[in-house]
């Protein structure tokens, strides 16, 4: 027998009264004359030793009645007399998001988080629906709902997590954001069921740390009716740093430093660890040779490097924490990378009067980067891989016309020609480089000096000067330039334009390529060009929109997509563990899966990838940051999941309470017997009175 409201059953104590009552003893009811009383204290009964129960049965019906009504109130019904109820309607449809990115991997997070949820997977009820996702830089579903719908009720949480144990964290970073979206965009799929009926939520198993990106939940409105759910599991031990390689340090302050690496590193404690002594060293160097850094909870430290060893170990490590996954990263020297620029011109290389002069010293050799001048004369023939491997191409006076049909050939393939005009006679030249049937232009006359007045700052040439502070092109002068009718070109577009109209750069469209245009020269006779502050990023970003060679970063972090130099033959990118990998010359590798050294063959391309460094804020998330997010949370799964079920029991015992209505007969059985002790008590009442009269 179960009770609807069994606090009511405290009343039974009061079974103690009548008892107590029966074992006080009575004022005798003989009467004896005395003179005076007046000078006596009354005595109350009081109960003693001698004390006797008298009219049992009496006071068992008063117990009795007590019992009864105890028990009434209480509401008692029979468990099992209800059979058990069939849900009725649609049930609660759940998408369970598993968090599998790499600060997962401390101590025992991960084997919590696959307890929780198959905790969640065994109590499903027939009716409901859970779907698994797993998320870190990406969300990948293992088991949907229709996959879940398909499976026989007594195989579905056997089965998510047969297929979550088959998932292990990665070496990538937190996107909860996009998962979040993804989760709720798939409940709210019109071809589901009602979503009116039955509960829909996203239940989020993670240890919610402070580097999770949100990317796109600050302005996503969620649909109605759906809850989220935050299962957070936490480390036993909190303390956690993490080592990053920061940036390189230029040459010059390295070699004043003694130091033959160019690195710097940054050290990042977590806020809720409990240590701030740590140690940095290479990897096989001993251990003598670390290099401890102090940095307190919540805070980072720039440090160097210690000195690294003769064998040129290409890896550091920290030392210090409870938490491994972050304490390493992996280091390589710079690659200088060549970009070959072409020049097809007469100049001589040392006359200051002439443009190779110039564009000989506009480019200067960086850490990373080194702009090879290819100066080729034009009567002479170019090589083919000459041509083939550089980004610029530059045409000088007098082309022929070899040169100009290789040269439109380059500009078809998908790179760009200045074509500087010397003199209103070298349009000539452009006309054939373009395949055009006429071109004329003349010298236009200059009133003291021209400038430009009209400048298009959304191209790609001048983008960097758009800021105010850079877009000052009044102090170059020009004093000459041929003037040219740019509407004569097929699909022109004139970039720059002097005060008196004239088209300044004009680029025009040849293939997958186009001439950039330029109706005046740098050299000292025709304008102030070379010699101002504008001249070198011009050039730059000339070169950078012929370019095709990717840019190549000192490093990459897991997820991160590494573009691969062009090349007539396909390349194999050799990962960490040994695998190469097949990709395409010119693609875009994708496989940055783990950190370590990857290596491009054939050629000698090494590049590095490291672990994303908003992994190691492990600490847990803010209330604030949470709160700012707008989610619709709820209480935790389990908690809710119990409230649930104890929700959904009481509802069933008040329904069968309500059936059986078993404080009716209690509240009948107490009437009767109350008749039967006033009757009984009435009796010996009578009886008593008789004896004494």
């Amino acid at each position: 027998m179960s009770f609807l409201a069994p606090l009511f059953l405290l009343g039974a104590l009061a079974v103690g009264l009548p008892i107590l009552f029966h074992l006080i003893r009575r004022t005798t009811r003989e009467k004896t004359l005395f003179s005076s009383l007046m000078f006596l204290l009354p005595t109350p009964p009081r109960v003693t030793k001698r004390s006797r129960l008298e009219n049992i049965w009496l006071l068992i019906l008063r117990c009795l009645v007590l019992l009864l009504l105890a028990f009434g109130f209480a509401r008692p019904f029979l468990p099992n007399a209800l059979a058990p109820s069939k849900p009725a309607g649609p049930g609660t449809k759940t998408i369970v998001l598993v968090d599998t990115s790499a600060s997962m991997r401390r101590e025992n997070l991960w084997a919590e988080a696959k307890a929780k949820a198959e905790e969640l997977f065994k109590k499903a009820g027939p009716a409901d629906e859970i779907a698994l996702l797993t998320f870190d830089r990406t969300t990948q579903t293992r088991l949907s709902l229709e996959d879940w719908r398909k499976l026989k009720l007594d195989e579905r949480a056997a089965a998510a997590a047969q297929r979550l144990a088959a998932v292990q964290p990665t070496w990538f970073a937190t996107h909860l954001g996009p998962a979040l979206i993804q989760a709720a965009e798939l409940l709210d799929q019109p071809g589901q069921t009602n979503q009116t009926a039955g509960v829909r939520q996203i239940i989020v198993i993670s240890d919610m740390q402070d580097g999770a990106k949100f990317d796109g939940l600050q302005g996503y409105e969620w649909p109605r009716g759906i809850q989220v759910s935050l299962e957070t599991v936490k480390p036993k031990k909190p303390t956690n740093a993490g080592l990053q390689w920061v940036s390189e340090v230029e040459e010059g302050e390295a070699k004043s430093a003694g130091e033959p690496s160019a690195i710097r590193l940054r050290v990042v404690n977590s806020a809720d660890s409990k240590r701030d002594q740590f140690k940095i060293r290479w990897t096989g160097a001993p251990e003598i040779e670390s290099q401890e850094v102090y940095v307190p909870a919540g805070q980072s430290r720039i440090v160097k490097p210690p000195k690294q060893p003769d064998s040129r170990p290409d890896r550091l490590a920290l030392t210090g924490d409870d938490a491994d996954f972050d304490n390493s990263v992996h280091i390589l020297p710079p690659q200088l990378q060549r970009l070959p620029l072409l020049f097809l011109g007469n100049d001589a290389e040392t006359d200051p009067g002439q443009s190779l002069y110039y564009l000989k010293r506009a480019f200067q050799k960086s850490r990373n980067q080194v702009v090879d001048i290819i100066a080729r004369r034009s009567d002479q023939p170019v090589a083919a891989f000459e041509m083939q491997s550089a980004q610029l191409l530059v045409l000088g006076e007098n082309p022929t016309d070899a040169a100009l049909t290789a040269a439109r050939q380059f500009a078809k393939d998908g790179k760009f020609i200045l074509a500087p005009l010397p003199s209103a006679a070298s349009v000539a030249a452009l006309a054939k480089l373009l395949e055009l049937p006429s071109l004329s232009a003349e010298e236009a006359r200059v009133k003291d000096y021209a400038m430009f007045a009209q400048i298009d700052f959304q191209h790609p040439l001048f983008a960097a000067f758009a800021d105010p502070r850079y877009s000052d092109f009044t102090k170059i002068h020009f004093w000459k330039h041929r003037k040219l009718d740019a509407a004569k070109l097929p699909g022109a577009r004139v970039i720059a334009k002097f005060d008196d109209g004239d088209p300044a750069l004009v680029q025009v469209p040849l293939g997958k390529g186009a001439v950039v245009i330029l109706t005046t020269t740098w050299r000292p006779a025709d304008s102030q060009l070379a010699l101002s502050s504008k001249f070198v990023p011009l050039l730059y970003a000339l070169l950078e929109q012929s370019s095709d060679l990717p840019v190549q970063k000192a490093q990459y972090f897991t997820g991160d997509e590494v573009p691969m130099p062009p090349g007539p033959q396909a390349l194999k990118v050799r990962k960490p563990d040994g695998a190469e990998v097949e990709v395409a010359a010119g693609g875009k590798f994708n496989q940055t899966d783990s950190p370590g050294v990857y290596a491009v063959t054939p050629g000698t391309l090494r590049f590095v990838v490291n672990l994303a460094p908003d992994e190691s804020r492990t600490a847990p998330l803010s209330e604030e940051r949470l709160a700012s997010l707008r989610l619709p949370l709820k209480k935790s799964a389990t908690e809710t999941t119990a409230a649930s079920v104890q929700h959904q029991a009481r509802a069933q015992a008040a329904e069968l309470e309500g059936q059986q209505k078993l404080w009716r007969w209690l509240i009948v059985a107490a009437l009767v017997v109350l008749l039967i002790e006033t009757w009984l008590g009435g009796r010996l009442t009578r009886v008593a009175r008789a004896e004494t009269t």
